[in-house]
């Protein structure tokens, strides 16, 4: 009995690894570390403007680490999964609001014909399709609209969704994605949905989509409303924190970009609406219309320098206006790791609304960085290495 008992278990191992053997998972993540100058950050009072010098992680892409797999079903069908999360290298802490799995978490099946269903947290198809025509690809944040207000750098991620992601035909992929809101009674609370439509030829590339989100029920305690839809917040720097009471989010983005040799050209235009109600504390729709360029050149495999320009515009309740210059340089060490410098300049004017949704002179924060200004002024400026496993 003693002899079958191996016997039996390494046969129960063998057949275990036998079943699995026609799916895999794959463990991967990227770590992204930096220093980073600041001129004109704001001090402990949000107002003052002071030189900051201090780290700064996830200036490329943000530091994560996850799973993903897949299992053959038969007939070009395949069960897929993907679990992502966020993490600040520097604490360890959790990003994304400390979940667990805060970049994404999703499950699904896709077919060679037909295309890719997922369900769970995940990015919306405007992301998917016109962030890749920018330079957020390359370079990130620094080259992002001031704010993220037309979530150019992906600041949003859309909870209990599902998403259907077609295949590619003649180079058009199509995909949609609705977050269920989750309020009995009210379908529409809450709700998120978006559509997008990427074509790719030859050097060109086209993309453009659409993305609405509702911001939910108010709160019951105040009667104002505080952002509780299926969608992440979108009003997290001071460019655009005076809409956080906002009935809703329309997006509209499209994007361009053309390679020709050492060169890669692109272009983007989002108009962005925060729709007001009675629960609001602002009283007429905010509009953000956003216009960005532009130019890389691939000196040698592996160094690449960026340059860039964004122009942002606040109409509605307040009227203001953002002009940011960028610059990027990459080098590539291994297929794995590169070290990069970063750098950024905006100037704001005219005025925009605070948190308490006061009018105030507008101050500046460069891209998705975060970093608020005392001043209508700000420059940035970085290092950092990044490593992918």
């Amino acid at each position: 009995m003693r002899r079958l008992l191996p016997i039996a278990l390494s046969a129960g191992l063998l057949f275990s690894v036998a079943a699995y053997g026609q799916g895999s998972v794959t463990l991967y993540g990227i770590v992204d570390s930096g220093i980073a100058w600041v001129h004109n950050a704001a001090d402990d009072n949000g107002q003052n403007q002071r030189s900051l010098f201090a780290y700064s992680g996830g200036n490329m892409q943000g530091s994560r680490w996850g799973l993903r797999g897949n299992e053959d079903l038969g007939g070009g069908l395949a069960a897929i999964f993907q679990i992502e999360s966020g993490f600040n290298l520097g604490t360890g802490r959790l990003k994304q609001g400390g979940r667990a799995f805060g970049r994404k978490a999703v499950v699904g099946l896709s077919g060679a014909n037909w295309g890719t269903v997922t369900l769970g947290r995940q990015l919306d198809p405007v992301v998917d399709l016109v962030q890749a025509l920018t330079d957020d690809g390359p370079f990130s944040g620094v080259f992002g609209t001031p704010g993220d207000v037309d979530n150019y750098d992906n600041s949003v991620r859309v909870s209990n969704s599902i998403k259907y992601v077609s295949p590619t035909f003649s180079g058009l992929k199509v995909e949609a994605l609705y977050g269920f809101g989750g309020v009995a009674g009210s379908i529409g609370s809450g709700q998120t949905w978006s559509l997008g439509a990427g074509w790719s030829g030859g050097p060109l590339s086209l993309a453009a989509g659409y993305f609405y989100a509702n911001g939910g029920n108010p709160l019951a305690a105040t009667g104002n409303r505080g952002w509780s839809g299926s969608s992440d917040s979108l009003f997290n720097t001071v460019i655009n924190e005076g809409f956080a009471s906002a009935h809703s989010i329309k997006i509209v983005r499209a994007g361009g970009q053309y390679v020709v040799g050492q060169a890669t050209l692109g272009v983007a235009y989002s108009n962005t609406r925060y729709g007001t109600d009675a629960y609001s504390s602002f009283g007429q729709t905010a509009k953000y219309n956003n216009g960005s360029a532009f130019f890389n050149w691939q000196f040698t495999p592996v160094l690449m320098m960026g340059l860039g320009y964004n122009y942002t515009a606040l109409t509605g309740p307040a009227s203001a206006h953002y002009n940011q210059a960028n610059l990027g340089i990459d080098y590539t060490l291994t297929k794995r790791t590169d070290v990069y410098a970063l750098a950024g300049y905006q100037k704001a004017s005219g005025h925009t609304l605070d948190s308490a949704g006061r009018l105030v002179r507008a101050r500046a924060a460069i891209g998705n960085y975060g970093v608020s200004s005392g001043a209508s002024s700000q420059a940035l400026s970085l290092v950092g290495i990044r490593h992918r496993f």
